[in-house]
């Protein structure tokens, strides 16, 4: 008597991969007027070594940057700062910062196309020096958020004031970060995301 045919089954295999997505890029700007944390900013969230594009200040610079509340400072931005963020899975951010000074803003058109909205950092103390990034994002019709940066962990005006003195709409947040402090810089650019997606499903 012949023993019974045993059934053949195939060896087990491992499960085919899940293809995984990579993070959709979105590209976010950084803007401001001169020495107001912008490179701070940047580099204190991006999870690269920042790129950036600092030059001595000369004195020839000094005479026409006014660096009375920033004295410290001996380098600017001629041309960008770059960093980038992964947010989630699902969503990566890359931060160009532009330069402050007026006569860089030839520049500005060329960083900002294709950005989903921009964070305006401002201090205080010098709120005239960030009209023009104001102004730029308006004109433009890009989405913004306005962030009065706590220099010494604090700020000189109230937002109510920054939001009369810049002429901002009710519609553009504004709020205060710490240009230092990466938690800070990640809730105001996630608030400037918001902002862009209010625009899209709007």
């Amino acid at each position: 008597m012949t023993e019974p045919l045993t059934p053949v089954t195939a060896a087990p295999t491992a499960a085919a991969p899940t293809a995984v997505r990579p993070p959709l890029p979105v590209k976010m700007v950084i803007a401001g007027g001169f020495g107001v944390g912008k490179t701070t900013t940047v580099g204190s969230i991006s999870e690269i070594e920042p790129l950036t594009t600092e030059a001595a200040i000369t004195e020839v610079a000094a005479g026409v940057d006014d660096l009375t509340h920033t004295p410290a400072k001996t380098t600017t931005t001629v041309a960008m700062d770059f960093g980038c963020v992964t947010i989630d899975p699902t969503l990566k951010l890359y931060l160009f910062g532009t330069p402050g000074q007026e006569r860089f803003g030839f520049m500005w058109d060329d960083i900002v196309e294709g950005a989903v909205g921009g964070l305006v950092v401002v201090d205080t103390r010098r709120l005239d020096d960030c009209y023009a990034a104001v102004d730029y994002f308006e004109h433009k019709g890009i989405p913004f958020a306005v962030a009065v940066n706590a220099f010494d962990g604090k700020v000189e005006h109230s937002l109510e004031d920054v939001r009369w003195a810049l002429d901002v709409s009710e519609g553009v947040p504004v709020l205060v970060f710490d240009a230092r402090e990466r938690g800070s810089v990640r809730d105001a650019l996630l608030v400037v995301l918001e902002q862009a997606l209010a625009r899209t499903e709007g």
